[in-house]
């Protein structure tokens, strides 16, 4: 799979200095290396610009990466609302997302994730696109909070369903969230609500469309 990823990075991505400035400011604040990967960012914008997404929420923000990929998609007349746990964490995501021509358009949220979506939906938001990559172990009640959240025919992408590959294949130590994914993955699958695919870009997204 990392070959095989590595392929779709050195052919149908370039160098973003943009990019790899938050690579090396997340580098600099001491922060996990957990962006996604230029080909799974790449995907994130083609997904919000093809479905002429305008209202997009993203769980988990890091340092902006995902969310300059997403705004991307959308240009100068969307808007994005980034939940993030740790407020160090929003701070310098903002700080990326200005940088990136995005100042006005970004919103962050702090604090755990399921109060801040609890509070957008008792006001009433509605969102057209959704992207989860936070905390593994609550992506079922992200999932169906998005659902309560989304416009009819809303897209909702997951990201790590794959799990480093451990979901396929048996001969890998698992991981933490082996099983975890296995079962979203399922859950995800047989939605009523939704339709959807996973993809194996990166370490896996799931692409979900809210039935009308």
């Amino acid at each position: 799979m990392k070959k095989i990823n590595q392929y779709i990075d050195n052919v149908f991505t370039k160098q973003d200095d943009i990019l790899e400035a938050v690579i090396k400011s997340i580098e600099e604040h001491g922060m996990r290396q957990i962006s996604v990967p230029p080909a799974s960012g790449k995907l994130l914008t083609m997904l919000v610009s093809i479905s002429d997404a305008k209202n997009v929420l993203e769980i988990g923000a890091l340092g902006g990466y995902s969310g300059i990929c997403l705004a991307r998609g959308f240009g100068s007349e969307g808007n994005l609302t980034s939940l993030e746990l740790e407020e160090s964490y929003a701070d310098l995501a903002k700080s990326n997302l200005s940088k990136a021509g995005f100042k006005n358009q970004v919103n962050y949220l702090i604090g755990p994730a399921l109060e801040s979506l609890n509070k957008l939906s008792e006001a009433g938001e509605k969102f057209d696109f959704f992207f989860i990559d936070a905390d593994k172990g609550n992506y079922e009640n992200y999932l169906e909070a998005c659902i309560k959240l989304a416009q009819p025919g809303a897209i909702i992408v997951a990201d790590n369903v794959l799990a480093g590959g451990s979901v396929t294949d048996s001969t890998m130590e698992p991981r933490q969230n082996t099983e975890i994914m296995k079962a979203f993955n399922e859950i995800v699958a047989k939605h009523p609500q939704l339709e959807s695919l996973l993809l194996p870009v990166g370490d896996g997204m799931t692409v979900s469309r809210v039935k009308i």
